[in-house]
C-alpha cells in the first residue's frame, strides 16, 4: 500500500495536482465517474447508468428473462426515448435476445446469437463510450454475467423533411436542401457522388454537447495540405458546445478581424458537391442545415449553382451584374456625398440646381442624411427578418415607403436621397451569399464617413486600404483573391465570367496542386454536316 501510495502522489505531481494531506474521501459518485470499465452483474451496471445519466424521465430500461437449456439469463435494453426509433429498437431487442446460454469468460451473448451479422454491432465495455452511444440515440444491449454490451444503431425520433433551400433560392437546378440531420446530409452528397473515393471522417467537438462532426473529401482530388491543416485545427478546438456551424467557422478561421469571410457556408448540396469536385474539403456539423467548404475565395460568394444550368453568356452576364450590385451597396451613398458635398462641379447644372432645390428645406447636411436613412433601412430588414413570415415582408416594405414620403414631406430627408438609400439597399439583395451583402454594408458605413471628410480622396483611399486588406487574407493558405492576386489567366475562365462548359476543362490550380484534368480535351460541340431534318 505504502508503494501504491508514492506512485499516486508522483503522479499527481507530474500533473501538478497533488491533493492536500487532509482531503475529503471521494464521494460515491466520483468513484462511478473514475470506474472505467463495465461490471459483469447486470443490475450494478443499471444502477450506474441511471446515475450517470441523473435519472433523466426519458431514460428507458427495458429488462427481460430469457430460459432456454434450464438455464435463465437476465437481458436489458437501454436507450433515450426521443432519440430512437422505437421499430428500430424493437427489431434490434428480438433479434438479439440470446437463447439463454450464459455468457462465458465475460463475453456478450449477443454476438454469438446473431450469428454473421454480428458484425453491424459494436461491443463496448467502456463507461465513457457506452453513455456517449446512448447519447447518441443508439440502443444499449447488457446481459448478466458479461462485462461487455452491445450497441445497436437505432437512430431516429422526428426530424425535419427535405425541403428546397430558403437562402440559395435558384429558378434552374435541383430544389433540395440539407437538413438538422447529419446522417441525411451526407446522404444527399453519396447519391450525387457514387465513388468509392469519397471519405468521410467523424469525429465529436465539444466537451459538453459532444456534436458530430463530418469531415468530407475526394481522394485524389483533394488538396492534401488543406486537408491536413483542416483536421489540425479541428483537433485543436476545446470548448464546451458546437451549437452551429458557425461556432466551427469562427475556431477555425485564418483571420478574426476581418468584415470578409474566409469559410463559405452553403445549404445546398450540388453546391457542396460542386466544391468537392474542385478539391475543396466539405465540414458538416450535426443540428444544423448549413455546410462549411473550405478554402473559400473572395469570387465565389458571387457564383450561384444555376451558373452552371444555363447558357455561359447568360451566366456572365448575372455574375457581372452581382459585382456591380456588390459595388453599389458599397459606395453609391459615398459617392452621393461626396459629390453634393464637394465636388458640385462634377454634376450637370440642371441636375445640380434640381438637387439643390429638393435640399432648400432640408436643415442637415448630406452626410447626416445618408447615415439616418442607412440606419433606418437596416433597421427596417432586421425588423422584417424577426418578425413573422406571413407580414415581415409587407411590413419591411411599407414602413420603408412609409417613412420615406413621410421624412420627404416633412422636409428632414431630400427626395434624392431616398432614391439612392433604395437603390443601395435593392442591391444589397442582389449578391447569392449573404455573409458578403453584410460585408459591403458594413464598409458602406466607413466610406460614408471617408466622403464626407476627405470627398473623393477619401472614397480611393477607402478603396485602396480595401483592396490591400483583401490581398491580405488567407484561406487555408489560399490567397483571398485567387486567381487575379496572384495572377493565373488559365483560372480566369471560371470567375467574373463563365467560359463555355466545354473551355473549363482543368480545375484552379491553386485551390488543388494535383489532377488538374477535369474533362476531355475535345468536348467541344461538333455536330456533323447534313444531320437533322431538311
Amino acid at each position: 500500500m505504502k508503494f501504491k501510495r508514492k506512485r499516486h502522489i508522483k503522479k499527481l505531481h507530474e500533473l501538478g495536482l497533488e491533493k492536500k494531506k487532509n482531503t475529503v474521501p471521494e464521494s460515491s459518485s466520483d468513484q462511478l465517474e473514475n470506474a472505467s470499465s463495465l461490471s459483469s452483474d447486470l443490475s450494478e451496471n443499471l444502477k450506474n447508468i441511471t446515475e450517470k445519466m441523473g435519472n433523466s424521465e426519458d431514460l428507458v430500461i427495458r429488462e427481460w428473462t430469457s430460459e432456454a437449456d434450464e438455464t435463465t439469463l437476465r437481458v436489458a435494453a437501454v436507450y433515450l426515448s426521443g432519440l430512437v426509433d422505437e421499430s428500430l429498437v424493437n427489431d434490434f431487442v428480438s433479434k438479439s435476445l440470446p437463447s439463454g446460454t450464459s455468457p462465458g469468460g465475460g463475453k456478450s451473448p449477443f454476438l454469438e446469437h446473431r450469428g454473421p451479422s454480428s458484425e453491424k454491432l459494436r461491443v463496448l465495455d467502456k463507461w465513457e463510450t457506452l453513455i456517449t452511444e446512448i447519447l447518441s440515440g443508439n440502443t444499449i444491449m447488457l446481459a448478466d454475467g458479461s462485462n461487455e454490451a452491445v450497441s445497436g444503431n437505432t437512430t431516429g425520433g422526428k426530424t425535419r423533411n427535405i425541403s428546397s433551400p430558403n437562402t440559395q433560392l435558384v429558378i434552374r437546378g435541383p430544389q433540395e436542401a440539407f437538413n438538422e440531420t447529419i446522417s441525411t446530409n451526407i446522404a444527399l452528397i453519396r447519391r450525387r457522388i457514387k465513388s468509392p473515393n469519397l471519405r468521410i471522417e467523424a469525429m465529436r467537438i465539444g466537451k459538453v454537447t459532444q456534436t458530430e462532426i463530418s469531415l468530407m473529401y475526394i481522394e485524389g482530388i483533394v488538396n492534401t495540405k488543406v486537408l491536413k491543416e483542416v483536421k489540425r485545427r479541428l483537433h485543436d478546438i476545446e470548448i464546451d458546445g458546437i451549437l452551429e456551424s458557425g461556432y466551427i467557422e469562427q475556431l477555425i478561421q485564418d483571420q478574426t478581424f476581418t468584415p470578409f469571410p474566409t469559410i463559405y457556408n452553403t445549404e445546398r448540396p450540388d453546391v457542396v458537391v460542386g466544391n468537392l469536385l474542385e478539391g475543396r474539403v466539405a465540414i458538416l456539423v450535426d443540428g444544423t442545415p448549413f455546410v462549411l467548404v473550405v478554402p473559400a475565395v473572395f469570387v465565389q460568394f458571387f457564383q450561384s449553382p444555376t451558373d452552371y444550368y444555363q447558357h455561359f453568356l447568360i451566366a456572365s452576364f448575372l455574375r457581372l451584374l452581382r459585382l456591380l450590385a456588390f459595388l453599389f451597396t458599397m459606395l453609391i451613398p459615398a459617392m452621393y456625398i461626396a459629390l453634393t458635398t464637394f465636388h458640385q462641379e462634377m454634376i450637370p447644372t440642371t441636375l445640380v440646381i434640381s438637387l439643390a432645390a429638393q435640399h432648400e428645406g432640408v436643415p442637415f447636411p448630406a452626410f447626416v442624411e445618408a447615415m439616418l436613412m442607412a440606419i433606418t433601412f437596416e433597421i427596417l430588414r432586421e425588423a422584417g427578418i424577426r418578425m413573422p413570415r406571413a407580414v415581415g415582408q409587407a411590413v419591411s416594405i411599407v414602413g420603408a415607403l412609409v417613412l420615406g414620403e413621410a421624412a420627404v414631406q416633412a422636409g428632414i430627408i431630400s427626395a434624392a436621397m431616398v432614391i439612392v438609400v433604395s437603390l443601395t439597399g435593392i442591391a444589397s439583395f442582389a449578391v447569392p451569399a449573404y455573409n458578403i451583402t453584410v460585408t459591403s454594408r458594413l464598409i458602406r458605413f466607413a466610406m460614408m464617413i471617408l466622403a464626407a471628410t476627405f470627398g473623393f480622396y477619401g472614397v480611393v483611399l477607402g478603396l485602396i486600404i480595401t483592396i490591400g486588406h483583401m490581398c491580405s487574407l488567407r484561406s487555408f493558405g489560399i490567397p483571398y483573391l485567387t486567381p487575379f492576386a496572384p495572377m493565373n489567366l488559365s483560372d480566369l475562365k471560371d470567375t467574373w465570367i463563365r467560359a463555355p462548359l466545354w473551355m473549363l476543362k482543368d480545375r484552379q490550380s491553386l485551390i488543388n496542386h494535383k489532377n488538374l484534368t477535369r474533362q476531355g480535351r475535345n468536348q467541344k460541340p461538333s455536330p456533323r454536316r447534313g444531320t437533322g431534318n431538311h
